[in-house]
């Protein structure tokens, strides 16, 4: 075995060799690739699930199910794009793989803890998986798991809820991993202000998932507890209090989406300085922005509690604090709008990808602060309004800078290029089918359509057929993208170890990266980095 032999070819550990080796592997970048796949299981499990919720409502009355299989799907939707797709899908592959290479060291500060994450997250799949057929089947509780309908009801809230608790260790574990290899492991010459914005993102969000999961993690114990033991906690007939277990559930649910859209702003802050030939506009601006919203985003919570009845002060207080978190997204905003300004723009897939994340997720914002406004909000609340505004920043946030990662990281995981006109037609296919979607929820939201319903009146049923035709657009848009990169295996087409012209040391290892990242001493750049050099030897890859 030579020292520069990709990871792919060589025995792990201990000389085994197979699937032995990946199973038992204690190298981050196979951990990556099998969180790869096993997410992207899930995500085409969750998304199936959604079309077939958006095809029930194309129409008035009954159309492919009950109301009964409506909801638990409305629930396995939910739980699995949450718990095992948006919150581990970017730091779980791309954290995985690329953090410790950034930081010029060999793998994470503990590789067998990084294997037993893994092992955590796929016994927490195949719990959700069980529970779907075993007992009364999958609950019917949507993934929120609200109390007292949730201790209270015959289904498998039990298990779906441990499956939950299970997932939330595995991401726990992740968060002190690059926590720990962020300060222990990276290369002494490397100074925090040189730290790639990337590693920034994910740096931030390990200490929310380390602070704030064990809040939820505690609370579906209990209700799991009130369930076996009646115990009342939560159940108001048995003197529990219901409006506690939103507290508790909110506390770390509104952190949670920061979990989900730090690292895809991490991606975007890597995507495009790269394609604009130009250093990042305000680096110390968007590594505090990361942290502050890593801070705000923690106290925010009950925003989604205004129709739950609280004081005065607490209204005005958590509504101030919800219009303040969205100044360091801002700031994150204009940095990268200010990088490509007079810059020498490359469109390639990878940065429309990210232009799309910049428009979409700048909606999801602004409908955010339409909720954080408490008469608004009362107005919409537990509307499609809600349910659009989550998703433009979840989905048109989170997913679309997870599609940029995979399109710009993609040569360097696997050392193959893919087809750029197709990716071309994927990505716009796909956000035109995610406008048509969910714009017509915006406003079926502000008509009065409540969410999670199963049938609604006459008047909405244009807007409704409106969002079941984008949501086939958005998945065979999605379908396209997918189907492009599994082709380039087929195809062949060897990638550059540079062939975007990046300045972050993955670029500067072999595609795909041998077994020590590192052949030789990694060169540590100097911020602001010199595009032109590197513009002038990137390779013709473009297809």
């Amino acid at each position: 075995m030579t020292t520069t032999e990709s990871f792919y070819d060589t025995p792990s550990p201990a000389g085994l060799t197979g699937i032995r080796a990946w199973l038992l592997t204690h190298d981050h970048k196979r951990l990556g690739l099998m969180y790869m796949w096993a997410i992207l299981f899930w995500f085409v499990i969750a998304m199936l699930c959604g079309l077939l919720l958006r095809t029930e409502l194309m129409s008035q009355g009954r159309t492919i199910m009950g109301p009964e299989l409506y909801n638990s799907l409305f629930t396995l939707h939910g739980v699995i794009m949450v718990f095992l797709f948006v919150i581990p899908a970017v730091p779980a592959i791309f954290g995985n793989f690329f953090l410790p290479i950034q930081l010029g060291t060999d793998d994470v500060f503990f590789p067998r803890l990084n294997l037993f994450s893994w092992y955590l997250f796929m016994f927490g799949g195949l719990l959700a998986l069980i529970s779907l057929f075993s007992g009364e089947g999958f609950p019917d509780t949507g993934w929120t798991f609200y109390v007292p309908f949730s201790v209270e009801v015959n289904t498998n809230v039990s298990l779906t809820v441990m499956a939950a608790f299970i997932l939330g260790m595995s991401s726990m574990l992740t968060g002190l991993n690059f926590i720990t290899t962020f300060h222990r492991m990276r290369d002494k010459k490397m100074g925090l202000m040189q730290i790639p914005l990337f590693t920034w993102s994910l740096y931030a969000t390990a200490w929310v998932q380390i602070l704030a999961t064990p809040v939820i993690s505690i609370t579906l114990v209990l209700v799991v507890v009130e369930r076996l033991f009646s115990v009342g906690l939560f159940d108001p007939d048995k003197g529990g209090d219901p409006i506690l277990y939103q507290h508790l559930f909110w506390m770390y649910s509104h952190p949670a989406v920061y979990i989900m859209i730090l690292p895809g702003m991490g991606v975007i802050s890597e995507i495009i300085p790269v394609f604009s030939r130009k250093s990042i506009f305000g680096y110390k601006a968007i590594v505090w922005s990361s942290m502050g919203i890593a801070v705000a985003g923690s106290l925010v919570w009950a925003h989604h509690m205004y129709t739950s009845g609280m004081s005065d002060v607490s209204v005005f207080f958590f509504s101030l604090l919800t219009f303040l978190v969205a100044i360091p997204s801002a700031v994150k905003v204009f940095s990268w709008i200010a990088t490509m300004y007079k810059g020498s723009i490359e469109m390639t897939p990878p940065l429309l990808l990210a232009l799309i994340f910049i428009y979409l997720f700048s909606i999801g914002g602004l409908t955010g602060l339409v909720l954080g406004a408490v008469g608004p909000d009362i107005h919409v609340h537990d509307t499609h309004f809600v349910v659009a505004h989550f998703h433009f920043v979840m989905f048109g946030g989170t997913g679309f800078a997870f599609f940029a990662a995979l399109h710009f990281w993609w040569p360097k995981m696997f050392g193959i290029m893919y087809d750029f006109k197709k990716a071309y037609i994927g990505s716009v296919l796909t956000a035109i089918g995610f406008l048509f979607h969910y714009v017509p929820m915006l406003i079926l939201g502000m008509q009065g359509m409540p969410r999670r319903y199963y049938d609604y009146l006459p008047k909405y049923e244009t807007g409704n057929f409106l969002a079941g035709f984008g949501a086939y657009l958005l998945c065979i848009g999605i379908l396209i993208m997918f189907v492009n990169l599994l082709m380039s295996f087929r195809q062949r087409v060897p990638a550059s170890s540079n062939p975007w012209g990046g300045t972050t040391l993955e670029w500067t290892v072999p595609s795909p990266p041998p077994v020590h990242n590192f052949v030789e001493k990694p060169q540590i750049m100097e911020f602001p980095y010199d595009f032109s050099e590197i513009a002038a030897q990137v390779k013709g890859n473009k297809r």
